[in-house]
């Protein structure tokens, strides 16, 4: 049989095969992973019973439990399936289980994997759960061809992509537990995502002198030297718009303080205020570069309030992910079979995001972000009420995953 032959009987296996793996979803969705707190080792007990009923050998990777609580986490158990076929390259397929929380707003079950109107609705239902079935699914419909391959397909199912990967891939991949040749990551159906932005965390510390607020002038207000650093890094923002990224899909940088809390009571000049603020890196930037320059601006702006103070601690650096030699033909497969599949075209493009890719990129794995997904984030309702995944997006992302394998690892000849 030919190529075309196989391609139709991975869909054909696909399509028979799909009640499963919406049920095989539906199981993954049911079991809460919310990060944090990210007591996520129950999660990854239940994903590796499933795959052991379908015959995979299941490797359990436990992260020692002081390390995880340093993290601030509670559990972590990091899940690698190996299937060698012959001697060849080894493709990793990637997707991380643990999600934020579900908050407010919901008018499904965050946790009950409901299907509705063609779609599936649950936390993590579109990232990334969701690619823990597509992944699994086009491993299965590879093997069903029974046919002569050469190399072999791993599954990297990890449990910290929200806290920034390193008790994930970060540490797979540190302790030689997996060193893959190329890398297909959790990603949405209608693009190949090939770069993306960087991420710089810090958290700032405000030091005043607290005083009784009929006595201001006895105390130092750490507030008001917050705002005035505030001011200064709100108006980098401005700054970062005349900063052009040449990938697609990445505009500029930009700032964001997410949390700011401090003070003791109403009455009390506040002695300390603390906010944390996240800054996006293009991929041009250099990361220690931005970091000293936002170093830089808070020092001088708390130098324009007198009697404060700043600490400054560093939270995460996620550097961002650029293409590396060697990506061409996965990335060239993917667009194929998506066009073909998909019936349009699937661009290449970048990403404002940060995941865990990045890491397998510092390890020099050439990888591509793609997997079951609309065409935004937005869409998908990721990280907000709702989530959801339409499901012929992961009918069709299953399919071209598995059609991808088949064409790198060389399908062609029955055994």
């Amino acid at each position: 049989m030919n190529a075309s032959d196989d391609d139709a009987r991975l869909d054909a296996w696909i399509d028979a095969h799909f009640d499963d793996e919406v049920r095989f979803l539906q199981a993954l969705v049911r079991v809460p992973t919310d990060t944090p707190p990210g007591d996520n080792a129950p999660h990854a007990e239940a994903t590796a019973a499933l795959l052991e009923g379908f015959g995979f050998a299941v490797e359990r990777h436990p992260v020692p439990d002081a390390i995880v609580r340093e993290h601030g986490l509670t559990s972590i158990t990091n899940l690698v399936v190996r299937r060698r076929y012959g001697a060849g390259p080894t493709i990793a397929l990637n997707a991380h289980g643990d999600v934020v929380p579900p908050g407010e707003g919901w008018h499904h079950d965050p946790y009950g994997g409901e299907v509705d109107g063609g779609r599936i609705y649950g936390r993590a239902a579109a990232v990334s759960k969701s690619d823990f079935a597509t992944y699994t699914f086009a491993v299965r419909a590879l093997e069903s061809l029974g046919a002569t391959l050469a190399g072999g397909v791993e599954l990297h199912f990890t449990y910290d992509e929200e806290f920034g990967g390193e008790l994930g891939p970060g540490r797979l991949l540190a302790h030689g537990i997996v060193a893959p040749d190329l890398l297909i990551a959790a990603g949405f159906s209608y693009q190949v995502v090939t770069a993306h932005n960087g991420c710089l965390q810090l958290e700032v510390t405000v030091h005043g002198k607290m005083a009784h607020a009929a006595i201001p002038a006895t105390g130092v207000d750490a507030l008001q030297g917050a705002v005035e650093i505030l001011n200064a890094l709100y108006a980098q923002n401005e700054v970062y718009r005349g900063v052009t990224s040449q990938v697609a899909g990445i505009t500029h940088p930009y700032l964001n303080v997410g949390t700011i809390e401090g003070g003791t009571h109403t009455n009390v000049v506040p002695g300390r205020v603390v906010f944390r603020l996240d800054r996006r890196m293009i991929p041009e930037e250099d990361p220690a570069t931005v970091e000293a320059t936002l170093r830089r601006v808070i020092a001088e702006a708390a130098a324009r309030w007198p009697g404060i103070g700043v600490d400054v601690r560093r939270l995460l650096l996620a550097r961002a992910l650029k293409p590396l030699p060697g990506n061409a033909a996965l990335v060239a497969a993917l667009q194929r079979h998506g066009e073909t599949v998909f019936g349009e075209t699937i661009p290449e493009s970048g990403t404002p995001l940060y995941t865990d890719v990045r890491l397998y990129g510092e390890a020099g794995v050439p990888a591509a972000i793609y997997g079951a997904g609309p065409r935004t984030v937005l869409e998908s309702n990721a990280k907000r009420a709702d989530e959801h995944l339409e499901l012929e997006d992961l009918r069709r992302a299953t399919k071209v995953v598995a059609r991808t394998l088949r064409e790198l690892l060389g399908g062609g000849d029955r055994r």
